[in-house]
């Protein structure tokens, strides 16, 4: 049993790590809309509990830390982006080691919600909200700076102008990180919400996972 779940959630989180690489949409300054890579993510913390999926979204966040090495390293290195070494630290930690980590909450429903269907798909939104929640914290505090350029370009311009009109300085940063991260989150919340339960039933009527569930 301790093998075969090893196995399943090093299979999961490989298929994990290549959707992750198909990315239709992608923003500038980091973040893209995916083919719901987060999905297996979700799955192996539903079938095997919370703590395991915890430590499954903790591989998983490291993962995407290495495969991402470019940007990553973009934040230490002189240049545009580079930030002191704090900064760049703490962006590392919330932008991808919390909000990958915290996907290992997918299976907070199980249980609690009868229809296993259901509860998956309510442990993908709730889970991904969670995600898009560090990001926004992130891209608060440590990219606020780019609010103003950002709601000022083409495309952006009639709703960036009352935005700034509406809201001050302070506050602007955070409306910026809201906007800005829910460009690539909502759409992938939504995706993630729709394939996940497609998928769970799939494996369910393929009696796969129901030794493990």
């Amino acid at each position: 049993m301790k093998s075969r779940k090893i196995v399943l959630s090093a299979m999961l989180i490989a298929i994990a790590v290549v959707l992750s690489y198909i990315q239709p949409f992608q923003l500038p300054f980091g973040g893209g809309i995916t083919l719901a890579s987060m999905m297996p993510v979700v799955l192996i913390a539903f079938i095997f509990g919370t703590k395991w999926g915890l430590f499954s979204a903790f591989v998983y966040s490291i993962l995407q830390i290495v495969t991402g090495f470019k940007t990553v390293a973009a934040f230490f290195m002189p240049g545009d982006s580079q930030m002191n070494i704090l900064s760049a630290i703490l962006v590392c930690i919330i932008d991808y080691i919390l909000a990958y980590t915290v996907l290992g909450f997918g299976g907070i429903f199980k249980g609690k919600i009868k229809n296993n269907t259901a509860a998956v798909t309510a442990g993908a939104v709730t889970s991904l909200l969670l995600r898009y929640l560090m990001h926004i914290i992130s891209g608060a505090i440590f990219f606020g700076t780019w609010a103003e350029w950002f709601f000022t370009q083409e495309g952006f311009y009639a709703i960036g102008a009352k935005i700034m009109e509406s809201f001050s300085a302070s506050s602007l940063s955070v409306i910026y990180s809201v906007f800005y991260n829910g460009l690539y989150m909502i759409p992938e919340i939504i995706i993630t919400g729709i394939i996940t339960p497609i998928i769970y039933k799939m494996l369910e009527k393929s009696n796969s996972i129901v030794d493990l569930v």
